[in-house]
């Protein structure tokens, strides 16, 4: 039986290219496309694949995300992180997150197909070069006394609040964040506290600061500082 896979990013011509390029291995089958997080969200509880393979940065509900409400809500499915960034902090991000795999966007696609063959067989796959900043994090860890947190380690949003912080970063005013997520303006707003409030910073720029940081934004942001 093939391996099931759902297909997560915002560019079309990736999507496409994609499909074309697994689909030629005839032990997979491409079953859904998915322009964003949510899209990814939603067909995975449709379709029930075998694996996600997400782009991190898309507007809306990034990949970070959907990985991880693909994770807590369908344990059986695997996750493939892609990104344009090989920091450590990404890569821990996401194996916290809960993918499996996080891959390179310039990887080549054999790299890409032994990503797939690895984690479908319960293994976990890195692009080459990103397994020694991830040692590195762990042995940091290590050397932390008992309950002392690491300084790269970053402050306990919830998801709703990483979701705000991302829209914040796009550019959004607080009224569109309230319509995009059925919610009252005076609800965003008290979200938009409470980041800030965690985070320690002022204001939307100071948001978007550290959406960027965090990966949960692109930086397609515009305007970032002016007063919503």
């Amino acid at each position: 039986m093939p391996l099931h896979i759902v297909l997560a990013d915002d560019h079309q011509l990736v999507r496409e290219g994609l499909r074309a390029l697994l689909s030629r291995d005839a032990g997979l089958d491409v079953v859904g496309l998915a322009e964003d997080g949510a899209a990814a969200v939603k067909l995975v509880r449709q379709l029930q694949p075998d694996l996600l393979i997400t782009d991190i940065a898309m507007p809306g509900l990034n990949g970070l995300e959907a990985t991880r409400r693909v994770r807590a809500q369908h344990a059986a499915v695997q996750v493939i992180c892609l990104s344009m960034h090989g920091d450590q902090r990404s890569v821990v991000t996401a194996l916290q997150a809960g993918a499996s795999g996080y891959v390179l966007k310039d990887a080549s696609s054999e790299e890409l197909l032994r990503a797939v063959r690895d984690v479908a067989a319960g293994r976990i796959y890195l692009s080459p070069g990103l397994m020694g900043g991830l040692v590195d994090e762990i042995r940091t860890r290590q050397r932390l006394p008992d309950g002392a947190a690491p300084v790269s380690a970053g402050p306990a949003l919830t998801a709703r609040e990483r979701e705000i912080a991302q829209l914040f970063a796009e550019d959004l005013s607080t009224q569109e964040i309230a319509d995009r997520l059925k919610l009252s303006a005076k609800t965003v707003a008290t979200h938009r506290e409470n980041v800030t409030r965690k985070l320690g910073v002022r204001g939307v720029a100071g948001i978007t600061r550290y959406a960027l940081g965090e990966g949960l934004s692109d930086g397609a942001a515009q305007g970032a500082g002016s007063c919503r």
